[in-house]
């Protein structure tokens, strides 16, 4: 693994310190609700709109290239960017941090939906954050689509993928895929981009083989040691090997995030591990309004899965085991897919063809973040959503008269805040959970 990339052409953005890097990562773990629309907002607007810690190119061309990787795409955008700043360390502590304060709620959070305890107010709490992501959310999502679609091929990209995806449910990596040919074909220019790089890596950092070799051993090591080691001393049989080996496996197939895969880790948990499909929907429903990627579901459910199948072990101690177990499992790989693909696309930048393929994929993503976000405003601004599935995939369809007033305040009053007065993301989340817990108070 390298130091990350070297010095641009260009004059780049102020590059923080190790410490100044460090405490935002540290801040975004605690902040990053919405799952992976409200994180990748809440990402643009600090670091490329407040902080200018990185360009906005950069930023859209890492996003795109996570977006093509199986696994939580916030996470790796943060580790993408963390590797950009500090190189190997900076992607670390990015990726860790992200994760990690969610990891240890989600471990209280399921010892308290284990034993059957009320959570009432923290589900309150959550439900004004909730409403806040999705001011967060479409003011993201406008001042995006305002940045990278700059042209008719951009727009129509955008607009088709949000139909195919929204409407038709046409799968995510057949959407990536057309997106490439479009780009590859029509080159950036139709895009809205230059036809050189503005961003090239020193010829030091080139990726090669040896390099390559050399971190697909060590990330393969550092995944899949810990996993061994529990097996040996628990027992190849064991709840945690199992969860070890099956979570390790979804971690490789969960393209399009984690509603894509949802379906089939609920179908072999239940015959897996004994839970109940109730269990899968509460676990969502935390995921879905904790911070962290929603992907952290699966972390519920590991710890259900050994709280209730303890062995030899108090049942608190095997269920954090399991959930320790299942949250390696499951982000581990993310560190190896970006530290081995991230110098390729930095070095390849400067190619015509991965530059119109990345500026098409770019577009995909406004599509796709667009459908995202109507979905996320259905379900938290009003009670009650049919749906109806004229194609592939149900629409939420929102019953009007159900609407959630309380909801919609903090969402404009989040909006508002955001695009229009410029506050601080860490003020509107701050203020949003206060509302929350004021609101549960008085019913």
């Amino acid at each position: 693994m390298d130091a990350g990339p070297g010095p641009t052409q260009e004059p780049s953005p102020p590059r923080p310190s190790f410490r100044e890097a460090f405490r935002f990562w540290l801040l975004l773990g605690f902040i990053n609700f919405g799952g992976p629309t409200g994180q990748i907002s809440i990402m643009h607007q600090e670091l490329v709109e407040r902080r200018r810690w990185i360009a906005e190119d950069r930023f859209l061309h890492a996003l795109s290239f996570c977006m093509l990787l199986p696994g939580p795409e916030a996470q790796q955008l943060a580790i993408y960017v963390g590797w950009l700043l500090h190189g190997t360390a900076g992607g670390i502590v990015a990726g860790v941090l992200f994760v990690l304060p969610a990891a240890v709620l989600m471990v209280g959070l399921g010892y308290l939906y284990a034993a059957h305890a009320d959570i009432g107010w923290v589900a309150a709490v959550f439900d004004g954050l909730s409403a806040a992501v999705v001011g967060l959310v479409a003011a993201a999502t406008i001042h995006i689509a305002r940045r990278a679609l700059r042209g008719a091929a951009p727009w129509i990209v955008a607009v088709a993928v949000f139909v195919a995806s929204f409407v038709v449910g046409v799968p995510f990596p057949l959407l990536v895929l057309a997106a490439v040919l479009a780009g590859v074909v029509l080159g950036p220019e139709a895009f809205g981009g230059a036809a050189e790089a503005d961003v090239l890596v020193e010829a030091t950092t080139r990726p090669t083989a040896r390099r390559m070799l050399r971190v697909l051993v060590v990330g393969l090591a550092v995944w899949w040691g810990p996993l061994l080691l529990v097996a040996a001393l628990t027992g190849v049989h064991s709840i945690y090997a199992q969860e070890g080996l099956f979570f390790s496996q979804v971690a490789v197939i969960t393209f399009g995030g984690a509603y894509a895969v949802l379906a089939f880790v609920g179908r072999e948990v239940v015959e897996r591990f004994g839970l109940t499909g109730a269990d899968v929907v509460a676990g969502l429903g935390l995921a879905e309004t904790t911070p962290g990627p929603l992907i952290l579901v699966l972390e519920f459910l590991g710890f259900l899965a050994a709280y209730r199948n303890p062995g030899g072990l108090p049942p608190v101690v095997a269920g954090t085991l399991g959930a320790l177990v299942t949250v390696w499992a499951t982000f581990a790989a993310s560190f190896l897919f970006i530290f081995l693909g991230a110098p390729w696309v930095e070095h390849l930048r400067g190619q015509r063809r991965l530059r119109g393929a990345l500026a098409a994929i770019t577009a995909t993503v406004v599509g796709v973040i667009a459908a995202l976000a109507l979905t996320l405003a259905a379900g938290v601004l009003f009670d009650d959503v049919d749906t109806v599935e004229p194609f592939l995939v149900a629409i939420p369809v929102p019953v009007v008269g159900s609407v959630d007033l309380f909801a919609v305040a903090i969402a404009v009053g989040a909006f508002v805040a955001v695009a229009r007065l410029r506050v601080h993301v860490v003020a509107v989340v701050l203020v949003s959970a206060l509302a929350g817990l004021v609101a549960y108070a008085v019913r």
